[in-house]
């Protein structure tokens, strides 16, 4: 019984460390990538304006940007920057052509 109580209490110790580690989205990683989305949607936006929505390389900067929100929104912070790092390269894409 004592090996049970051992166990539950080392279980219960990592689960709360696991929740208190889980990300924060104060942080300067989760500010970047908030930040990136915010940039890169209005470089979209503009791109948009300017007719270049119609293009292979807008629709996968959208597409990268909308991906990057759902990492974002379930704390996957370096995996949202690199989709928006990659959307803003389609981004520029689309301004050429």
């Amino acid at each position: 019984m004592a090996d049970l109580t051992a166990h539950l209490a080392t279980f219960a110790l990592a689960s709360a460390l696991l929740v208190g580690c889980s990300g924060n989205p104060s942080t300067s990683i989760a500010k970047q990538c908030s930040n990136g989305i915010d940039l890169a949607y209005d470089e979209l936006n503009l791109a948009e304006s300017q007719g270049f929505s119609g293009t292979i390389a807008w629709t996968k900067a959208a597409s990268l940007l909308t991906a990057a929100k759902v990492q974002y929104e379930f704390e996957k912070y370096p995996n949202c920057i690199e989709k928006v790092n990659r959307a803003h390269k389609y981004i520029t894409q689309s301004k050429q052509g």
